[in-house]
């Protein structure tokens, strides 16, 4: 039930307030009108409650409604994505994805008519640029280019879009482009609306490639930061061997770095008339909305676009592959690998029975890849997923070995799970509790308006009814075991691919120099006459919601003398119950070595894959999260099984049975997970590096048992110290519908002797920062850098001001930080910068700001981000957005369901006993911009910086990084202390 699909596809289940579809069930697709005279669509027993519009251009509008909290997921999914780039131009619809994030001829201009001259010189410059052949007259043509970019630049404004709606209080303004989509998302608070179908509407409505040049050498750093992912090359070599003819395989969504430093603004001009059309596009909005005045709204904004022919190219037919196709893929990341079957695309008979098969292997409980190979440690990790597209699904695996095995073995085991299911071992019962698990997940996700409107935009996208979707349940549960047996011998031949992603050198990266980009104007005290006419636009007040902690959970004393705290479910019937202890791994380092190991074990009368198969049936999952101060056990699932599941887990918790064969492969998985994080620059940077920033050598990350100590332990001591935690003090939280349930479930099935008290905390110091440059060896394009600045300690009364000034700063397509080092200066795909407050009290609160950027831009890059740190600019105008959208954030967040208890966990943890946002939001409403300087000045400029990089030493000015102090360059091991080497010295 943990399991993460990639794609929604089976939407089976239920709303709040709707009913739960039954075998009796059927749905029709009626037509309605509404109060308006608008014609829609709607599907009988649809969990959803969609409304399906087609305005008279073709437009789809599909609506659907959350009262949950006052905000509306919006989506805008055009279906263009890259398998209709032209050829000679990968990577076009991605880079279209961007650009039209850069403004009309009304936004994002001071004077549109001298701005064209100067942009229709680019466009024909680099027409130019793309048909020289010789290198030297090419750099010359791009110096023309960047000149005359320079000039237009003094005309444009950067970030007018995002300005607007960041204005409106929207929440996750961003794009993504894949083989057959793009979509852009907002989520917005639904007082909003009007404005933002006013500005989408305008934005949609043609396109400017202004501020060209230097968003290409972003999306360049963005081609780079894949080209340090060996994830992406193993998928793009997947890809590769499944679609020898198809898009799917030959055109990557990012394209090839030839073409992306000699794009066609021709190009990209013709395809967004092309594909940019009503009758090729969907405006998707769930949530907080009344339906006739919302499509009222849209039809008189986006109605007004006129219908275009469209022909979407025809895609090549692959042949059937023949036999096995495997590929190498080399890179300094842990090994892994992937085997793929290629099948019939979205809606296809295979669709349903792939996903029944892909959740009886892998559920992450008790499927059979799970049970046979996870939970018997037989490899470190392995699994699948689907994935479905217009002309072809895949079922793919992945597996990673463990300790001294190769990925042909890890193959061969997966394969193994797979002969199972041709052979028809598994029980029938685990059709019927698959079904089930997928009921529970998606009754789970739709509680989000977010979810359902995802699930919208692959029905749109994928030219799907959306009747097919919901019914598929039904489809499903007409599936038959021997029907599922028959398939799986067709469908896995031995015809598939399997690529091995192994550690090795990257042969074929793609390094090229500096382009040496003047930095462009960025007019932050101008603004167009379009944004001026929409700051005039009134918006309906939206009155902001404070929680009472304490009249919104219930808690109750029980008769074991433990607090049990309550809040109700009131949407449908799961549940959520919580045994906290507070006390953790800087309590007992064993613990949470201890509960991992737990997962592992069966007890005296069952084993271990009896104990995960009857917590399948039951529709509940269990766990254990030991953090650094505190342990949760937690049940969540179908509170008709509440008593049943508690039982389950009591049981597992009294008589859990240590098994030596079993603990001295956790010893070897512990030790194989190591030496993967040493490979993961993620994990060293924000991790091994954050943590010898803020502590140095003496940090709870260093504080580890060496494998030596974890052999010598005797696994009973690890299931004594689990089965002990019952005697330190504890208590409950329960989200549900029933708190007498509950109560009973706990009376019926908890019981504890004698508490004892807690052991004593061990603190770990945090030391000063400044003057230090730690750098880690790592072979990669990029070079990513993280500055680490330490504060004061926490105080409540810096959470209003710096929420301000991260939103004004640090965060965002407005924010200074990306608009200097992005927009401006084209130094990097990501960059951005924080001012974290504490989340315990007695702690520091820091600064940090990241950048990642091509190494031969390093030295620029640190100087940049190091000027913003200590000069803040002083813009009115960014301000005063930052300040409203901070304020309408705030007026639309609502605090529900199971967070109201967790929020305020978190609350008390900062020492705070009542809701103090109320006084944030008054607090901000009354800032100047004077106040953030005088914040700034105060906690953050001249701040004493440790910079952390990762980064080739071979690419990387490793002296040069000396001017920000002295510089350490650490072993990797030493940096986790999985092994304790002097660190290498210059």
């Amino acid at each position: 039930m943990k399991k993460t699909f990639l794609f929604t596809t089976l939407l089976l289940l239920v709303l709040a307030g709707c009913k739960k579809p039954t075998a009796e069930d059927t749905f029709e697709v009626t037509t309605n009108t509404d109060e308006n005279g608008f014609t829609y669509e709607s599907v009988s027993n649809d969990p959803t409650g969609l409304r399906l519009y087609t305005l008279e251009n073709g437009l789809k509008v599909y609506l659907s409604q959350n009262k949950a909290e006052p905000k509306i997921q919006t989506f805008i999914p055009v279906r263009a994505g890259s398998v209709y780039d032209p050829a000679d131009n990968t990577g076009l619809a991605h880079y279209l994805e961007h650009m039209v994030f850069k403004g009309t001829d009304e936004i994002g201009t001071q004077d549109w008519e001298s701005e064209k001259v100067l942009l229709d010189s680019i466009s024909n410059l680099y027409e130019m640029h793309k048909a020289e052949g010789d290198s030297d007259k090419k750099k010359a043509i791009y110096k023309q280019i960047d000149e005359v970019s320079n000039a237009a630049s003094k005309l444009s404004i950067a970030n007018e879009y995002d300005k607007m709606v960041s204005s409106l209080g929207a929440e996750g303004t961003n794009a993504w482009t894949w083989h057959e989509e793009t979509v852009y998302v907002n989520k917005i608070p639904s007082n909003g609306l009007d404005k933002w179908l006013h500005v989408e509407s305008e934005r949609f409505s043609q396109l400017v490639l202004r501020i060209f040049h230097t968003e290409l050498e972003a999306v360049y750093e963005e081609f780079n930061r894949g080209q340090d992912s060996d994830f992406r090359r193993a998928a793009y070599a997947m890809n590769d061997a499944l679609f020898p003819k198809h898009p799917y395989g030959q055109q990557t969504t990012i394209g090839v770095s030839e073409h992306l430093k000699n794009p066609s603004m021709v190009a990209i001009h013709d395809y967004f008339n092309k594909y940019y059309v009503p009758n090729n596009m969907a405006i998707i909005l769930v949530g907080d909305i009344d339906f006739d005045d919302t499509i009222k709204k849209v039809n008189d904004t986006f109605g007004k676009f006129e219908y275009k022919e469209v022909n979407h190219p025809e895609r090549p037919t692959e042949d059937p592959l023949q036999g096995i196709v495997e590929r190498e893929v080399f890179g300094p990341e842990n090994e892994r690998v992937n085997i793929a079957f290629r099948g019939k695309a979205m809606g296809s008979e295979d669709e349903i029975k792939v996903n029944l098969i892909d959740m009886i292997l892998n559920n992450s409980t008790a499927g059979l890849i799970d049970l046979n190979l996870n939970k018997k440690q037989l490899v470190q990790g392995a699994g699948s997923y689907t994935q479905f597209l217009n002309d072809y699904g895949m079922h793919i695996f992945y597996g990673n070995p463990k300790s001294g095995q190769t990925l042909e073995e890890v193959k061969d085991l997966i394969l193994g799970q797979i002969d199972e299911i041709k052979k028809g071992n598994f029980e029938e019962w685990l059709i019927d509790a698959v079904i089930n698990d997928l009921k529970l997940s998606q009754m789970r996700n739709y509680e989000n308006a977010s979810n359902v409107a995802y699930d919208y935009v692959n029905a749109f996208v994928h030219f799907q009814d959306w009747k097919d979707r919901i019914s598929m349940f039904d489809k499903m549960k007409k599936v038959s075991k021997q029907e599922l047996v028959d398939f799986a011998n067709s469908y896995y031949a031995d015809n598939y691919v399997a690529v091995y992603k192994r550690q090795g050198e990257v042969k074929d990266l793609v390094k090229v120099e500096n382009p040496g980009i003047t930095p462009i104007e960025l007019n932050r005290d101008k603004k167009s006459a379009f944004v001026a006419n929409f700051e005039k636009m009134e918006t309906p007040g939206l009155k902001p919601s404070f929680i009472n902690y304490q009249e919104a959970i219930e808690t109750v004393d029980l008769d074991g003398g433990q607090e049990l705290a309550y809040v109700p479910n009131k949407l449908n019937d799961l549940m959520e119950m919580n045994i906290i202890f507070d006390m953790g791994s800087d309590h007992d380092k064993k613990l949470s070595l201890a509960v991992n190991y737990l997962k592992y074990l069966g007890t005296d009368t069952m084993t271990p894959d009896e104990v995960s198969q009857e917590f399948y049936k039951l529709g509940v999952d269990y766990g254990v999260t030991a953090r650094n101060d505190q342990t949760i056990l937690y049940l969540r699932g179908l509170r008709e099984n509440l008593d049943k599941g508690l039982s389950l887990l009591e049981g597992l918790w009294d008589n859990a049975k240590s098994n030596q064969e079993t603990y001295d492969k956790y010893v070897l998985s512990i030790a194989k997970s190591r030496e993967d994080t040493k490979t993961d620059k993620g994990q060293i940077l924000w991790n091994g590096l954050y943590s010898y920033g803020v502590y140095g050598e003496n940090s709870r990350l260093r504080d580890i048992f060496t494998i030596a100590e974890l052999k010598a332990m005797n696994p009973e001591e690890l299931v004594n110290v689990v089965k002990d935690l019952k005697n330190y003090n504890h208590r409950f939280f329960y989200y549900g519908k029933d708190l007498e349930q509950a109560k009973s479930a706990i009376a019926n099935n908890h019981k504890v002797g004698e508490i004892k008290p807690y052991p004593e905390l061990k603190e770990y110091v945090h030391k000063e920062t400044g003057d230090n440059v730690y750098f880690v060896n790592y072979d990669m394009v990029q070079a990513e850098l993280l500055f680490l600045s330490k504060g004061d300690t926490f105080d409540p009364k810096h959470m209003a001001v710096s929420r301000l000034f991260n939103t004004y700063f640090g965060s965002g397509l407005s924010s200074i930080v990306f608009q200097e080092l992005r927009e401006s200066k084209s130094l990097a795909y990501s960059a951005f910068a924080s001012y974290s407050n504490a989340s315990k009290a007695g702690d520091p609160n820091y600064t940090y700001a990241y950048i990642g950027t091509q190494a031969n831009k390093l030295n620029q890059a640190v100087e940049s981000m190091l000027e913003l740190m200590n000069n803040m600019p002083e813009a009115e105008d960014n301000f005063n957005s930052a300040k409203e959208a901070t304020l309408k954030k705030l007026a639309a967040e609502r605090t529900d369901k199971a967070n109201i208890f967790w929020s305020f966990e978190r609350m008390k943890k900062r020492g705070i006993t009542e809701n103090n946002k109320e006084e944030i939001y008054n607090s901000i409403k009354n800032m100047t911009l004077a106040d953030l300087s005088t914040f700034f000045n105060e906690n953050i400029k001249n701040g004493t910086y440790d910079v952390m990089v990762v980064g080739n030493k071979n690419d990387v000015d490793v002296k040069a990084l000396a001017k920000l102090g002295e510089v350490q360059e650490l072993d990797v091991d030493y940096l986790f202390n999985y092994e304790t080497p002097m660190p290498i010295k210059d």
